[in-house]
C-alpha cells in the first residue's frame, strides 16, 4: 500500500479527534501542476521553482505548525494528569474536574500521540523527497533544515522527550509487576564513558538520539529545561547563562539573551522544564543526584536570601 494511502486511512480513523493533518494529496497536486507546466515550457525544473515557492512550502509549513501544535498542547495536557497522579497536584487537578481518567486510558493516550506524531514526521519526509525528485534539486532537504531552524520539526519537541521518559519511568515501575505499556520500541538511556543519552529507533528508520549532559557545568543535566531552540540545559546553568536568579527564573529572562550553544535570542521565557526526564535520571543516577541536590539546594537558599535582602532594602529606600 502507497504511503498516501496509508496516511490518509490513519487520518480518517482519528477523525473524531479532529486533529491536524498533512494535506498530503493537495501537495501532491500542487507539485503535479508544476511539473506540467514546466513540461510544457519545454524547460528543465529550477531548483527554485516560483509555484512551489508560492503554494507548495508555505502550505506545508502552515500545517506543520499546526500538526506541532497539536501534538505539544496534547501531550503536555497528558504529562500533566500523570504528574499530578499523587500529592497536592492530584488533589488540584481534582479540583479542576481534569484528573477524570484512569491510568491505562494516560497510557493509551500516550501510545497514541507517539504514532501521531511518528507518521506525520514520515508523511513530511515522503512529501520533501518527492519534491526533490520532480525537480531534481536538494530544495526538500533545504526546507527541512530551515524547519529545524524554526522549531517547527515534530521530532525536536520537548515533549516527545517527556513521552520517551515517561516510557522508560513506567518500564522501571512495571517491570517486576506487568508488562510496560509499549509507547515506543527500542528507547533507553544509556551511558558512554558515564555520560547519559537518551535513544530511540523509531519506525522507518527513523532515530532520536538526545546527549544528556549539560554543556554549561559539563555534567549529567540537573532539573533538566529545554530551551525553545531545543538545547537543554540545567535549569540553575540556563538561568545563570541568562543573567536571572533562579529565585526569579528563566520568565525573568532579558529577550535578548542568546543560547550559550546556537547564540538564538528569546529562547528563553517559553523554555520547558522537563519533569518526566528529571524523575528518570534521578533514578538512574542515584548517587550523582543525591550530590548534586545538596549542592543545589545550598546555591537556592543562597539565592533566594540574597533576593530578598535586596527586595527589602528595596522597599525601605536603602
Amino acid at each position: 500500500m502507497k504511503f498516501c494511502k496509508t496516511y490518509q486511512e490513519y487520518m480518517q480513523n482519528q477523525q473524531q479527534q479532529n486533529l491536524p493533518r498533512l494535506g498530503f494529496k493537495k501537495l501532491k497536486k500542487i507539485m503535479k501542476t508544476c511539473r506540467q507546466d514546466c513540461h510544457s515550457q519545454k524547460t528543465i525544473h529550477a531548483i527554485k521553482c516560483a509555484v512551489c515557492d508560492g503554494m507548495f512550502f508555505p502550505s506545508l509549513l502552515n500545517e506543520m505548525s499546526d500538526v506541532l501544535g497539536c501534538f505539544n498542547q496534547r501531550a503536555q495536557k497528558l504529562l500533566e494528569l500523570h504528574l499530578a497522579s499523587s500529592g497536592f497536584r492530584k488533589y488540584l487537578f481534582w479540583l479542576k474536574g481534569k484528573l477524570h481518567v484512569d491510568h491505562t486510558a494516560l497510557v493509551q493516550d500516550g501510545r497514541d500521540l507517539v504514532a501521531y506524531a511518528l507518521i506525520n514526521a514520515i508523511a513530511i519526509r515522503k512529501i520533501l523527497k518527492k519534491y526533490d525528485k520532480i525537480h531534481y534539486s536538494k530544495q526538500g532537504q533545504l526546507f527541512k533544515s530551515q524547519v529545524q531552524t524554526m522549531h517547527k520539526e515534530i521530532l525536536q519537541s520537548p515533549w516527545l522527550i517527556e513521552l520517551m521518559a515517561l516510557y522508560l519511568n513506567l518500564r522501571e515501575t512495571c517491570l517486576n509487576s506487568m508488562k510496560a505499556p509499549a509507547l515506543f520500541d527500542g528507547c533507553s538511556l544509556t551511558f558512554h564513558d558515564g555520560k547519559p543519552s537518551l535513544t530511540c529507533e523509531l519506525f522507518d528508520s527513523i532515530k532520536i538520539d538526545i546527549d544528556l549532559t549539560c554543556s554549561i557545568c559539563l555534567d549529567t543535566v540537573f532539573d533538566p529545561v529545554s530551551l525553545t531552540c531545543g538545547h537543554i540545559f540545567c535549569y540553575s546553568c540556563a538561568c545563570s547563562a541568562a543573567s536571572a536568579s533562579i529565585v526569579d527564573g528563566l520568565k525573568a529572562a532579558d529577550p535578548k539573551e542568546k543560547c550559550p550553544l546556537c547564540r538564538e535570542e528569546g529562547v528563553y521565557e517559553d523554555a520547558v522544564r522537563l519533569e518526566e526526564l528529571n524523575i528518570l535520571l534521578a533514578r538512574s543516577c542515584h548517587e550523582y543526584w543525591k550530590q548534586r541536590l545538596q549542592t543545589e539546594r545550598a546555591e537556592r537558599v543562597k539565592q533566594a536570601k540574597e533576593h530578598w535582602e535586596l527586595q527589602c532594602r528595596t522597599f525601605m529606600g536603602v
